[in-house]
């Protein structure tokens, strides 16, 4: 069914667009000429981005973070580590999540782990760089204090639960 889906709303937007008589050509000619201004818009925010994520993983100065946090913690690297690079990119804590149900299993209490922490927290740095850049607000104000302790009350309380449920 899911093969289908798409293709019946592309179909039903059409039926739409000519039961209301709109010139569907010139309708898509100018969505795609919005959506270029937006991406130009958004390009250089989500650049930074990028860019800041790839110096903090490849100085060390992540690594040595979770070296820190690894022994006060009594859990693996791997999810320490996507517990830390969960609010800045969701594909790394992805990629992540996938290395610990490969190492261990899905069934596994530190996969579980994985998943609630995945499931309770956000990419917070990616959607205030991307979200706050591309309307040009500068001054964050408290959202970003706001929401990496949202991120850290979910990985604390991922911890806690899977503990109490799952072990």
């Amino acid at each position: 069914m899911s093969n289908y889906v798409l293709p019946a709303m592309v179909l039903g937007i059409v039926l739409y667009g000519l039961a209301k008589k709109i010139d569907l050509y010139d309708a898509f000619i100018d969505g795609s000429k919005e959506s270029f201004k937006m991406i130009l818009t958004i390009f250089p925010n989500l650049l930074a981005m990028i860019l800041s994520v790839n110096i903090l993983v490849e100085s060390g100065f992540l690594e040595f973070c979770i070296q820190l946090l690894v022994p006060f913690l009594k859990i693996p690297i791997e999810v320490v580590s996507l517990a830390i690079m969960r609010p800045i990119s969701g594909n790394a804590t992805l990629a992540l999540l996938n290395t610990i149900y490969t190492k261990y299993g899905v069934d596994h209490f530190y996969s579980l782990l994985g998943s609630t922490i995945q499931g309770c927290t956000d990419t917070t740095l990616y959607v205030i760089a991307l979200y706050y850049g591309s309307i040009g607000i500068k001054n964050t104000r408290y959202a970003l204090k706001a929401s990496l302790l949202a991120d850290v009350v979910g990985i604390s309380a991922s911890i806690l639960v899977c503990y109490l449920l799952f072990s």
